[in-house]
């Protein structure tokens, strides 16, 4: 079993309570796998001033000087790749491939973000007198408050945290504790890759400490966090009365499409990566299907086989296509809103059921779940499930299933199936997300691509990732010089 301490100024230390937690692995639940300090309120008031004090020299330190931290950060991280994998799926779940996607996604973020330093800056403007200057500079914030989720514990934190590094700011996060073991290792190979002490710092243990520092703390100037829609908006209101930056990745309920004319193996496939693969546990996974009546049927005979075939296990088993839920808490849920939908009306054609034999036994296991005769109504056509079960609604046109996947609280990722490249335009224009995918999975991002939601989604202000994601942790500052005298 790991031990890891809180990582503040540089260093692992304990939580000034001396307090610590455990985590299990969810596909067996007799394996701990790592112990961690149970940071507190004493705890987070020192990570923010270790940033505090550490920001003046950072901000200080060029943009190239910070890249080639990050770049070297992302050399030691690929290095270490295997070990994190495994890491990663004994703690969260994943499949070993998910797991091994998930730790080169935050080497290649670190590697573009390294890249991306020769270009940080402003711009240089046209004046309307002569001999005039007019210029932008792009500065730092200041110390900024990361919180991230457990069911992405590596990319999430280095897409937030490499790009605020890179802009200058320092940076106190707060780990997820089902799985906090990912955001340590990227401060180990911070730190290992010549970060100063100070500049990033991360606790584990209770949020709600941490929420109040940064919403108390006048040196916090800035919180991005990933997670709920009810935590999110507690942190909302917490952090409005300071008017400091605030940006929310929250809910979803993300529909794919599949029109008449549509690819159905191909529709099936991608539902079924899409709403069972990562067991659901993804903030763009697919939860509802909108399909045109005519092909209705034979859909879902093809999305039906493709669930029973789908490989359920622990994740480092050769050829598991689907782990388990990370805990026994969403695994009760997810359990408990197919038995609310088939209350409603709702059909379960396939799935669904608690696994609990052989390899199973100690894990929070189940089949991936499909469910027909949904109706727009339904709560399980509208509220977040997080977990492997897909919602199949029936709709007669086009233009109803567009109304069908407008009408939630949410706005994240959205796909469509189709031949009809016509449709698929105004299928663009019209459907209310931040993420739109046509004839591909609604999860999976593009890191150079500017990502976020619309409506409950998101707070819409500021995107993540791409160069886009730089300009929430840096502001525009602009210079007048006159040199004609």
């Amino acid at each position: 079993m790991t031990s890891y301490g809180l990582f503040i100024h540089g260093e692992f230390v304990p939580a000034a309570g001396g307090k610590t937690f455990t985590t299990q692995n969810p596909a067996d639940t007799r394996e701990t796998v790592a112990s961690y300090a149970a940071g507190g309120p004493a705890d987070a008031a020192a990570a923010v001033a270790a940033a505090r004090e550490a920001f003046p020299k950072w901000a200080a330190t060029t943009p190239v000087a910070r890249g080639r931290i990050l770049s070297k950060a992302s050399q030691l991280l690929e290095a270490r790749k295997p070990a994190l994998a495994e890491l990663l799926v004994r703690e969260e779940g994943k499949t070993l491939a998910e797991a091994t996607g998930e730790v080169q996604r935050a080497v290649d973020i670190f590697r573009f973000l390294g890249g991306q330093s020769y270009t940080l800056g402003g711009q240089t403007l046209p004046h309307d007198l002569p001999q005039n200057l007019l210029m932008t500079r792009r500065e730092p914030l200041g110390v900024v408050a990361l919180i991230t989720p457990w069911n992405f514990p590596i990319a999430i934190p280095a897409w937030k945290m490499a790009p605020a590094l890179l802009c200058g700011n320092t940076v106190v996060l707060k780990a997820a504790s089902p799985a906090p073991s990912m955001s340590l290792e990227l401060a180990r190979a911070l730190h290992d890759a010549g970060l100063p002490p100070g500049v990033l710092n991360v606790v584990t243990g209770d949020g709600r400490a941490f929420g109040a520092e940064i919403a108390s703390n006048p040196a916090v100037q800035a919180l991005s966090f990933t997670g709920s829609k009810a935590v999110g908006s507690q942190l909302y209101q917490a952090v409005a009365p300071r008017m400091i930056r605030c940006q929310l990745e929250m809910g979803s309920k993300n529909p794919t499409i599949v029109l008449a004319d549509a690819d159905l193996d191909l529709a099936a496939k991608l539902v079924a990566i899409a709403g069972f693969g990562l067991t659901g546990q993804a903030c763009t996974a697919t939860s509802r299907v909108i399909v045109e009546r005519p092909v209705l049927e034979a859909f879902t005979d093809k999305l039906v086989a493709l669930a029973k075939s789908w490989k359920v296990g622990p994740g480092l088993s050769a050829g598991v296509q689907m782990g388990p839920a990370v805990s026994q808490s969403e695994l009760d849920g997810n359990l408990s809103a197919i038995a609310q939908a088939t209350s409603e009306g709702a059909q379960l054609v396939w799935g669904g059921a608690r696994l609990t034999e052989g390899d199973l036994a100690h894990g929070w296991f189940m089949q991936p779940a499909v469910l027909g005769g949904v109706t727009p109504t339904m709560r399980v056509a509208r509220e977040e499930i997080f977990g492997p079960v897909v919602a199949v609604l029936a709709v007669d046109s086009f233009d109803e299933a567009i109304t069908v996947a407008n009408g939630v609280d949410y706005g994240l990722s959205a796909s469509l199936v189709t031949r009809d490249y016509r449709k698929a335009m105004l299928y663009s224009e019209r459907i209310e997300c931040g993420v739109v995918k046509v004839n591909q999975i609604s999860t999976g991002l593009a890191l150079q691509a500017p990502f976020g939601g619309v409506k409950q989604s998101s707070t819409d202000s500021f995107r993540e990732q791409g160069t886009a994601g730089l300009d929430f942790y840096s502001r525009i500052k602009t210079v007048y010089l006159d040199y004609s005298a």
